[in-house]
């Protein structure tokens, strides 16, 4: 394969920060090559460099075998290089032909050319979007579908894809995968970067490794493991990611739903989590595992069946009724339902229960409210400049424990966990694991929904498998495999010997 680019000695400092340092990357022609490492490692910093869209401090890029200096990333497409960034760059009140061919515009337009051309370009990626539709009104899985489509418009020799499925649902990042191989088999060079690491391996032809700004290495992928690659990301193995079970008490039944039903994908459903007790709700994606949280946190309305809390019915008509009556949900969208981005970690951290830190006049103790919040910080080994710090200024993993933070503040006896780990750090989840299981050591009823099997494996004492909305079957650690888990969500099946639990 021939090396289409090559980084040499990228070193980056942003003030006395040093971003990169000295690190060397390079990539093929037809193969895809992915870059791995905790948040705040330097990959998309080294992907920057990259694209054009800032210079290195020291080192060159390599095109060619000639050094190349880009004005900005409009040099770097020229040259055939497109990032693909987690974060969308799309118009979104133009339509979807528009944004693909933005670059053509202004000009004569025809508009029905431009639909046609960007509905066979979609066609060919497997998706049904209709190019007439303003971006703004797609769903986000559907926007990156655009923005990828916007990529192969131009002739490209190198497209990174920064986190590209962590939006997309199984069938969807399939057919991202199937595109990302076809790219390969044009002899394209392919950048992947992916906290999940189950997908990097089946994706991949080789895999480098960032920590702290350095380059670990570079691997084939065929001669190492799971195991191995989190050992070079973290320096330890993924066995000691979860904390040990056998620390905590499982107490009296604290939640216990019966019979719930509520829409197409809430269909009879019954269980129950008991204090100190970690429960998993496994399945597939579209198995209605979210809609029973919705419900039970008063998200959705009930439409029969009973919840019972502490052994007194509830029948919560709103989240407000849900959290006074000692109930947490940790949503799946953090950004947009878990925390107030452009507010401060404080205002955050204590919005779910504030009669704590306001007086009998209802006027906020700020005193009380800074040290509260700062013991807490402290305790879950938060990241950040001070508690007055925007929650947008923090990582992924640092949100994530945010939101814990306000839902330990709140104090409630059933916290809910819907994806508490997405597009967060191998580090940081070891991290945000430890917190999960202090709940239940806390004596906390704790409801954990994972797409991630081995997640749901490390932490949960037992998992319930959900599928078309209704409960398949339940695992106890002794059953558990990926291969039990699926059979019972999609068909309700018997289970099998184990075949690799933790």
């Amino acid at each position: 394969m021939t090396e289409l680019v090559k980084l040499k000695s990228i070193s980056k400092s942003f003030g006395g920060i040093h971003a990169l340092r000295s690190v060397d990357f390079d990539v093929r022609s037809g193969e895809v090559h992915a870059l791995l490492g905790e948040n705040g490692a330097g990959k998309s910093t080294l992907m920057r460099v990259l694209g054009g869209e800032m210079n290195p401090s020291q080192g060159e890029v390599v095109i060619a075998g000639r050094p190349v200096v880009y004005r900005d990333p409009r040099a770097a497409r020229a040259l055939g290089i497109v990032v693909i960034h987690q974060e969308l760059a799309l118009a979104p009140d133009l339509t979807v032909a528009e944004n693909i061919f933005l670059g053509e515009l202004p000009g004569v337009i025809s508009h029905s050319s431009l639909r046609k051309r960007a509905k066979d370009l979609i066609d060919r990626l497997g998706f049904t979007i209709d190019p007439g539709r303003t971006v703004g009104a797609l769903a986000v899985a559907h926007q990156q579908v655009v923005e990828i489509a916007k990529a192969l418009s131009q002739e490209i020799k190198i497209i990174v894809f920064d986190e590209p499925t962590a939006v997309l649902g199984a069938q969807d990042a399939m057919k991202l995968h199937q595109i990302i191989r076809g790219l390969r088999d044009r002899g394209v060079g392919v950048v992947y970067i992916s906290h999940r690491l189950d997908e990097v391996f089946d994706i991949a032809d080789r895999m480098t490794v960032l920590k702290d700004g350095q380059k670990v290495g570079t691997v084939a992928t065929g001669d190492v493991k799971v195991d191995d690659i989190i050992r070079m990301m973290v320096g330890r193995p993924i066995a000691t990611m979860f904390p040990e079970r056998a620390k905590r008490i499982i107490g009296a039944e604290l939640l216990k739903v019966e019979n719930l039903n509520a829409g197409r994908m809430v269909r009879d459903v019954s269980f129950s989590v008991r204090a100190g007790e970690i429960v998993g709700l496994g399945g597939l994606i579209g198995s209605g595992r979210t809609e029973v949280a919705r419900v039970i946190f008063g998200a959705d309305p009930l439409e029969s069946g009973t919840i019972t809390l502490k052994g007194k019915v509830l029948k919560p008509r709103s989240p407000s009724d849900a959290v006074k009556a000692g109930i947490g949900l940790v949503p799946e969208d953090r950004k947009h339902q878990g925390v107030i981005l452009d507010k401060p970690i404080r205002v955050n951290a204590t919005m779910a229960r504030m009669s704590s830190v306001v007086n009998a006049f209802g006027f906020l103790k700020q005193g009380k409210e800074r040290t509260d919040v700062a013991t807490l910080g402290k305790s879950l080994r938060l990241k950040a400049s001070s508690v007055d710090a925007t929650v947008s200024s923090l990582s992924g993993g640092n949100q994530q424990k945010v939101v814990l933070a306000k839902w330990f503040h709140a104090d409630g006896d059933v916290i809910i966990l819907d994806e508490p780990t997405r597009g967060v750090d191998v580090g940081a989840k070891t991290e945000i694991y430890a917190l999960v299981n202090k709940l239940a050591e806390d004596g906390k009823a704790v409801l954990v929904i994972s797409s991630e099997h081995q997640e749901l494996f490390g932490l949960c004492d037992r998992v319930i498998a959900m599928g078309q909305g209704r409960i398949r079957g339940e695992l106890v650690p002794q059953d558990y495999n990926e291969e039990n888990l699926l059979g019972l969500s999609m068909t309700g099946g018997t289970i099998t010997a184990n075949q690799g639990s933790r």
